[in-house]
């Protein structure tokens, strides 16, 4: 699976965030540690602010702080901020659809969905945070 760029730069953060939410990061502080624009990744904060997931505060020492409840936002949460996770699009048609061939085919790709959505919507802020510490990777 290919996530778009701002969902993950919003998985980063709020993973960063979530990290040690009674303290207060800027953008710019999550941006370098990720070799990511500190101007985009301020418009996912706002993103995420937006949601309740995380709060902003202004001034000296302002910066953005994680909300959120790490036990219950899912990965599935995050990602549907920033993009569309549904079933296979009825819009436009495709090439064979109506054959029995082109169902069988639609009745995978539901399927691939469906485990997908499933999935990501039990590893939670929580779990992401342990499999990182599991990872043996120092954060910075």
């Amino acid at each position: 699976m290919r996530l778009q760029i701002a969902t993950r730069h919003a998985i980063f953060a709020v993973l960063e965030l979530a990290e040690q939410p009674e303290r207060q990061l800027s953008a710019s502080e999550i941006a370098e540690k990720y070799a990511i624009s500190p101007n985009h990744l301020a418009k996912v904060l706002r993103t995420l602010g937006r949601e309740g997931i995380v709060e902003a505060s202004r001034g000296v020492g302002g910066g953005y702080r994680f909300v959120g409840n790490a036990k219950r936002l899912n990965l599935l949460d995050i990602i549907r901020v920033f993009e569309p996770i549904g079933g296979v699009e009825n819009g436009g048609r495709e090439a064979g659809e109506n054959t029995v061939e082109g169902q069988a085919l639609r009745g995978v790709l539901e399927e691939i969905e469906d485990t997908t959505r499933a999935t990501l919507s039990s590893i939670t802020v929580d779990t992401m945070l342990k499999i990182v510490k599991r990872t043996g990777v120092v954060r910075g």
